[in-house]
């Protein structure tokens, strides 16, 4: 009787102890066919399987333990996955690796994660970042930079909070330390502040990043900042989007400050089982007296809440001296040339577990 009454309370507390903790293995493949004229300044066509052009390919583990009191703990581990060649560089958790504490005060994150000024900001674009179609206001600009994440996805290092919903009204902050012997490429410092209500939705994210310049034989220590505004708001036959952005380069050896302007409108549409798309973006970019105009059209068909068919069709029209290019991943392309255009289609299928 004894030794029954000790199993019974052993499987009552793991029991207690499964419900308090959970971990979840989630994860995307997307598999498209892409074609892009004028790949290169060869003026070469370009076709081929690719990836992520619906939505990012992932493979992740994210957990959650109950500590009492409001209390909790997380972590969260997440790698991209490129299902065209399955991932010959090798996997890693790049995309995220973070902890987590979490209550009624919000969320204090530590680890490489998207910094606080992109990941709500980025909502605005109708395709989400990704394929030939998204909005490309977030780039290097063609600057010379020994810093990995110079385009402002994600920061190495980070100590990151975010407040709780307080009637509509979030916010995020954050901090990359830069951890280098000398100088300060790699920092990061940055946050947002967002007001959703109903179909409305508005966003102000502003950062600085602390980027380096390679000007044989000297490395200089540079400044990138970035100002962004988004807003959308639902009309209920279809969500309009709008983004505007300005990045300043500072510092620049032998030039002066460097600026682009970049600007975004776009809606999204229900149709029977599917969403159509449509995208214009504009691409100032003061630093060379440029402009670059990019329009993209979509569709998702859902065949069921976890799969899709997508076709997109982008086309990149680059003025005097811009040289911008689609983003077709796993397609090697590089600009047209300056002045010239690009056209790119994508057709593919995406999965989520």
């Amino acid at each position: 009787m004894k030794k029954s009454l000790i199993a019974l309370a052993v499987l009552a507390a793991s029991g207690t102890a499964m419900a308090q903790s959970s971990v979840t293995l989630f994860g995307i493949v997307d598999t498209n066919f892409t074609y892009i004229d004028n790949a290169n300044t060869a003026g070469d066509n370009k076709y081929g399987l690719g990836t992520s052009g619906n939505a990012t390919s992932r493979l992740g583990f994210r957990g959650v333990e109950d500590l009492g009191g409001g209390l909790k703990a997380g972590f969260w581990l997440e790698g991209e996955i490129f299902g065209d060649d399955g991932n010959a560089a090798g996997f890693n958790f790049k995309r995220r690796s973070t902890l987590s504490l979490m209550g009624g005060f919000g969320e204090v994150r530590l680890g490489r994660d998207l910094v606080p000024s992109y990941t709500k900001v980025s909502s605005y674009d109708v395709f989400g970042q990704v394929g030939i179609g998204q909005f490309m206001g977030w780039s290097t600009w063609g600057q010379s930079t020994s810093t990995p994440d110079a385009n402002g996805y994600r920061q190495d290092n980070m100590l990151a909070y975010y407040t709780p919903n307080f009637g509509g009204f979030t916010a995020g902050l954050g901090y990359g330390f830069d951890e280098k012997a000398s100088g300060h490429d790699g920092r990061y410092m940055g946050g947002f502040a967002a007001y959703d209500n109903g179909p409305l939705s508005v966003t102000v994210a502003l950062d600085r990043r602390d980027i380096g310049y390679n000007v044989a034989p000297l490395v200089y220590d540079g400044k990138k900042d970035m100002l962004s505004i988004g807003a959308s708001y639902d009309v209920g036959m279809a969500k309009i989007s709008a983004l505007a952005q300005q990045s300043r380069f500072k510092d620049v050896p032998a030039s002066s400050d460097r600026k682009v302007n970049s600007y975004m409108i776009g809606a999204a549409a229900p149709v029977g089982a599917g969403q159509v798309r449509l995208q214009y973006a504009l691409y100032d970019q003061k630093a060379i007296d440029s402009k670059a105009h990019q329009l993209s059209l979509g569709y998702v068909h859902n065949l069921s809440k976890r799969t899709a068919l997508y076709g997109t069709v982008a086309h990149m029209k680059n003025k005097d001296a811009s040289n911008l290019a689609l983003a077709a991943k796993g397609l090697s392309t590089t600009g047209a040339g300056a002045g010239e255009s690009q056209t790119g289609v994508q057709l593919g299928i995406r999965h989520s577990f």
